[in-house]
């Protein structure tokens, strides 16, 4: 048998045949839903199903959680919690996505995804919130708001104007 069982590494033009930055992977697929990578590879960190890690994380931009994580307190610039995944504790993100369960405090500056297997238990902070149908939130949620539409421009509270037919009487 003079076949290797595996594939020879791809080749390129550096002497140690690594592959030039930015380049696909050979072999792996593009996940459904997941977000397309435009410029370098983000430092991603994935949890795989069955894993249990407990501690703190420090300078993953993305955590993929599959398994489960348990930490006081997390920053990332993304989170995705998928499907039969728990993450306990405290994390702040820029965007979240939930397919799993989080149990603990979450703060996310931009955009938060409940999908319909998702839970999310404890106290969360989100500017922009979607929940699919069958998605769970028990506990705080907080809309964070820059503040500026809810107040009034002048310093007046607003007159309330009566409407014909809904209580305005006019005078004889």
């Amino acid at each position: 048998m003079g076949r290797t069982p595996f594939p020879a590494p791809p080749s390129s033009n550096s002497p140690t045949g690594a592959m030039p930055a930015g380049a696909p992977r050979p072999g792996v697929a593009a996940v459904p839903g997941a977000p397309r990578q435009t410029g370098p590879e983000r430092r991603t960190l994935v949890v795989g199903r069955g894993i249990s890690v407990q501690g703190s994380v420090q300078d993953a931009e993305r955590l993929v959680v599959e398994g489960t994580v348990e930490s006081s307190m997390i920053q990332a610039t993304e989170l995705q919690v998928t499907h039969g995944g728990v993450f306990r504790g405290g994390v702040e993100v820029e965007d979240a996505e939930l397919a799993g369960t989080i149990d603990g405090t979450l703060t996310v500056n931009g955009s938060l995804t409940i999908r319909s297997t998702g839970r999310l238990i404890g106290k969360v902070k989100c500017r922009r919130l979607q929940v699919e149908d069958g998605g769970q939130i028990t506990g705080q949620l907080e809309m964070i708001t820059d503040g500026v539409a809810a107040r009034p421009l002048s310093g007046e509270a607003p007159k309330a104007e009566p409407v014909a037919g809904e209580g305005a009487s006019e005078a004889p």
